[in-house]
């Protein structure tokens, strides 16, 4: 039978508190390089810099810092490594019942628990709500836990109230699951993260695994809700938007670098991707720095 669930990541609240918090200083350090869950919720803060996200089915990329909130158990990648560049990470995690299996059926915590609901697709929020919310959830690490708690739940509050944000999963994430470790996915996405650059067949990767071509399209559709060649492309055109975000290389070395071979193809599937031509993202994006 075919394991098809991520690591699951074991998650102990310091003495006297029901929330954890970490923040990270060093870039180079980063955690969970692989495919994970925890039944906890996490509110990730990444302090400027710019990266790549997987959480769920989804497949996007980031600028200038990121403020993410994941629900309870939803797959996701860690965010930052040394190439990310961000000051800093303050990662918030607490179950769903911190509070007690009650606290946010009454009524002043309706907005909250509606923000709880929507958080298992995963959300990004941005604009002014991702810069105010972020320092405020920096300032978490210096306070004493029932400070930490009053304060977590306004920063709850505020995100329940705000319009600036994205949800991730549109769709929804429709595996069931379950913890348990899963050697297997993570071969496969550590294999795309660091070939995907070159071309991918599926029997280079189904071997990979042990799997034979149709067993392997099937366990991976499974899995991930989207087709393998779906999933690469979808990669590459996440690193094409960080590449023409943060270098001047030509729209056209990008195409290539970014694994590519045919450029009237990367350009109209960056569009179904992103909504706008390769030329009009960078364009958009040097508007938004000049201003």
């Amino acid at each position: 039978m075919i394991t098809k669930k991520p690591r699951f990541e074991k998650i102990n609240p310091a003495f006297g508190s029901s929330i954890t918090i970490r923040q990270y200083r060093d870039p180079c350090r980063n955690k969970l390089p692989y495919w994970h869950i925890h039944p906890e919720m996490e509110l990730v803060y990444v302090n400027g810099g710019s990266g790549k996200r997987h959480i769920g089915n989804q497949l996007s990329y980031f600028n200038n810092g990121d403020l993410i909130f994941i629900g309870a158990n939803l797959p996701h990648y860690g965010f930052t490594d040394r190439l990310t560049a961000n000051r800093s990470e303050t990662i918030l995690q607490m179950r769903e019942d911190f509070l007690g299996e009650a606290f946010f059926d009454i009524p002043e915590m309706a907005p909250v628990k509606k923000l709880m609901e929507r958080a298992k697709r995963g959300i990004a929020f941005h604009g002014k709500t991702k810069r105010k919310a972020g320092a405020k959830i920096e300032k978490l690490i210096d306070k004493d836990p029932y400070d930490r708690l009053l304060k977590t739940l306004a920063i709850l509050k505020q995100l329940a109230i705000s319009e600036e944000y994205t949800i991730l999963n549109v769709d929804g994430f429709a595996v069931e699951i379950e913890p348990q470790d899963n050697d297997r996915i993570n071969t496969v996405y550590k294999y795309v993260r660091e070939n995907f650059q070159s071309q991918i067949s599926l029997d280079e990767i189904s071997d990979k695994v042990s799997m034979t071509e149709p067993a392997f399209c099937r366990y991976f559709k499974k899995i991930s809700g989207k087709t393998f060649t779906k999933f690469v492309n979808e990669y590459r055109l996440v690193h094409a938007s960080k590449l023409l975000s943060e270098s001047t290389s030509s729209i056209t070395d990008i195409c290539f670098e970014c694994g590519f071979n045919n450029f009237s193809h990367f350009n109209k599937q960056f569009k179904v991707f992103t909504g706008k031509s390769p030329s009009e993202y960078r364009s958009e994006l040097k508007k938004i720095v000049q201003a």
